[in-house]
């Protein structure tokens, strides 16, 4: 892999993961439920669970590379298209301003919210369903080290997604309780649905030319 797939591994990771989501939804709630370092723990919590669905991730893409070549250009094709159809989600609910975080800070914080998040990222079928379908866009199947490329990609996300979460903890009740955070969610359900779409619509067409 060369440093500019790398370059835009990144930028996609940093992109998607900054776009309030469920998992956003339940960290920032628990900051508002106790505490900073309650938010902070739910966040490391999921992050644990990224680094699971990166291993299974690996050992599910590397057994079907090294069983058919036509099969992963299938789970890419279809991998592809669950990217656009996220990234035409994205777009629509800019669109219609319907932002997908809401708050409830009555209730209070789970006593275990950092085993909690690491059961709520583990137990996500939507998780392993993005991994499944994200990290093969960026692989080179001539390459005789797919699997360490899958292993780096995977952990590469799952640590830009932890730093994204962190950083949503810290300042995400601040930011959610603005009058101007429907405007700031509606942007960044842009930002990741355009990327979303030219991606998936990159993979489309090179599949479709070789």
């Amino acid at each position: 892999m060369d440093f500019n797939a790398l370059l835009i591994f990144v930028i996609a990771c940093l992109a998607i993961n900054l776009i309030p989501g469920p998992d956003v939804i339940y960290i920032v709630s628990n900051t508002m439920k106790g505490k900073m370092t309650t938010g902070l723990k739910a966040a490391m919590g999921l992050g644990v669970g990224y680094f699971a669905h990166t291993l299974a991730a690996c050992l599910g893409l590397s057994a079907i590379i090294l069983s058919s070549a036509l099969a992963f250009t299938l789970v890419k094709v279809l991998g592809a298209a669950y990217l656009c159809y996220l990234g035409i989600k994205s777009l629509y609910a800019m669109w219609r301003g319907e932002s997908q975080v809401v708050l409830n800070d009555k209730s209070r914080a789970s006593d275990n919210v950092f085993l909690q998040g690491i059961i709520v990222s583990v137990l996500n079928p939507k998780v392993a369903l993005f991994f499944l379908s994200f990290l093969p866009q960026f692989i080179d199947t001539s390459s005789a080290d797919v699997a360490f490329q899958l292993l780096l990609l995977g952990c590469v996300f799952s640590l830009l997604a932890t730093a994204c979460n962190l950083l949503y903890a810290v300042l995400g009740s601040w930011l959610f309780k603005r009058a101007n955070s429907a405007r700031l969610t509606r942007v960044l359900d842009g930002i990741s649905g355009l990327l979303l779409v030219g991606l998936a619509s990159k993979v489309l067409v090179s599949d479709a030319t070789k």
